[in-house]
């Protein structure tokens, strides 16, 4: 490394947030960047570890201390091409991925303060693009033809890669554009759809074929076997889950991809009756669910115009900093505050919905008990507890964040037809969908060089 003792001297600097006030008013991304220079020192930081766990927790095998030593260095390009090599999509996981690899750095563990790895993955992509480094690749092609089903993250890697490597490829969807849960799941001010557009864009250029609005049964291939050498199935985790208690057939029980995508889609020109609209505008919001989608609710309701937001998690509060039942190099379950949740909110855990209540037909408010959660026993799970300790939370619009039901693949499918994604995996992260695509896509290659 250029420094190998950078670390003791130059402390963690993150580029932070936009302004609240300012931000609340608006759909543009709220994270900042640091200038050059900073970015050049906050890469200085890497000490480019014996064993490198930032590199063993990336799903996608980051090679995090090389381009972070090339960054340092000014060698913009080859940071880049490093990063590319394993990351087909660094813009996208730079912005939203939750960096599992600073979770793990060792740096983490001794200062708590890790390199600034995702962000500087951010710089690099987006100087790679400023300085015309990333131009559309034509390569040769061999004559074979495959289909991907499904644009989100898993299905765009395994175009990608087998478009590099000389297939034909076409890409299937049933939305009206390309990017999957990167375009209708992720709020603007996460990531800019903008974003998205360009890499769709560059793919295109490179020779991708994108049909949009056509819907394929994945129990019924047998039509568009005949035209494709290979399929890989990528339509992802799509089914919420719901929560079938009283009262949940009142208006103004909504899912979260109901709000999320519909608003994306509205920032994106689209119009939507009112009737039909799933607007906060001076609701009283309860979001049902802690994790990140829950998170995305709080700040998009917000910025609708909500009266207030509340968001409750059946879960224990988790601690704030460490959680020894979590320890470094694993991924830490402690408190994570948003964002979303700086702008605005109430948080409260612990809370099971027993029931909605409503007036004549539209929601008033949920009736929440108090839960206590019991040590794990032999199977390893905890134990749920009702307490009687019930009240009712004033509420007339309620999003339902609880995740996603992992999918059932059919059986019996032909040697040439492969799977990727959170198809496989369950509901899980962009990045996982990733890898899960480059290890499809290899597997397709090796198949179809083998006929």
């Amino acid at each position: 490394m250029g420094d190998p003792k950078a670390f003791l001297t130059i402390h963690r600097q993150e580029a932070g947030y936009r302004p609240i006030h300012e931000r609340i008013t608006d759909y543009g991304e709220v994270e900042q960047t640091l200038n050059t220079r900073e970015r050049k020192l906050q890469a200085s930081r890497c000490m480019d570890c014996g064993v490198p766990f930032c590199h063993w927790s990336c799903p996608l095998g980051n090679k995090q201390p090389e381009w972070q030593d090339a960054l340092y260095k000014g060698k913009w390009k080859e940071a880049y091409k490093i990063l590319e090599s394993t990351c087909d999509f660094p813009e996208f996981t730079g912005r939203i991925c939750p960096a599992l690899c600073e979770k793990s750095c060792v740096l983490k563990l001794s200062c708590d303060e890790p390199v600034a790895i995702r962000e500087n993955e951010a710089a690099i992509v987006e100087a790679a693009f400023r300085e015309g480094y990333i131009v559309p690749v034509k390569p040769e092609r061999n004559g074979k033809k495959v289909a991907v089903i499904g644009a989100g993250p898993a299905g765009l890697v395994v175009a990608n890669q087998l478009n590099r490597k000389g297939y034909h490829i076409t890409v299937f969807d049933k939305a009206e554009a390309p990017g999957g849960l990167l375009r209708y799941g992720i709020p603007n001010f996460k990531l800019h759809k903008t974003i998205v557009d360009r890499r769709m864009r560059l793919l295109a250029e490179e020779g991708i074929r994108f049909e949009m609005n056509t819907e394929i049964d994945p129990e019924n291939l047998t039509e568009i076997s005949k035209s494709f050498d290979a399929i890989c199935l990528c339509t992802g985790a799509e089914t919420p889950r719901d929560l079938p208690v009283p009262g949940r057939n009142l208006k103004g029980i909504h899912f979260a991809l109901d709000m999320l995508a519909q608003q994306n889609r509205i920032l994106d020109g689209m119009t939507f009756s009112k009737d039909k609209q799933v607007n906060a505008k001076g609701k009283t919001v309860l979001v049902i669910g802690g994790g990140d989608t829950g998170s995305d609710c709080i700040g998009t309701s917000i910025r609708q115009g909500a009266k207030s937001v509340t968001q409750i998690e059946i879960m224990p509060q988790p601690p704030a900093g460490h959680n020894p039942a979590t320890p470094w190099p694993q991924w830490p379950v402690v408190l994570k505050t948003t964002s979303s949740h700086e702008e605005g909110c109430t948080r409260r855990w612990s809370l099971t919905t027993n029931q909605f209540a409503g007036k004549n037909g539209k929601l008033t408010g949920v009736e929440v008990e108090e839960v206590e959660w019991l040590p794990a026993t032999g199977d390893g799970r905890m134990t749920m507890k009702p307490t009687g300790k019930k009240e009712l939370i004033e509420a007339d619009l309620v999003l339902l964040a609880m995740g996603f039901l992992k999918p059932e693949i059919p059986a019996g499918y032909p040697e040439n037809i492969f799977t990727a994604g959170d198809l496989v995996l369950g509901p899980s992260l962009v990045v996982k969908a990733m890898a899960e695509g480059r290890d499809a896509a290899g597997k397709i290659d090796r198949y179809l060089s083998s006929k």
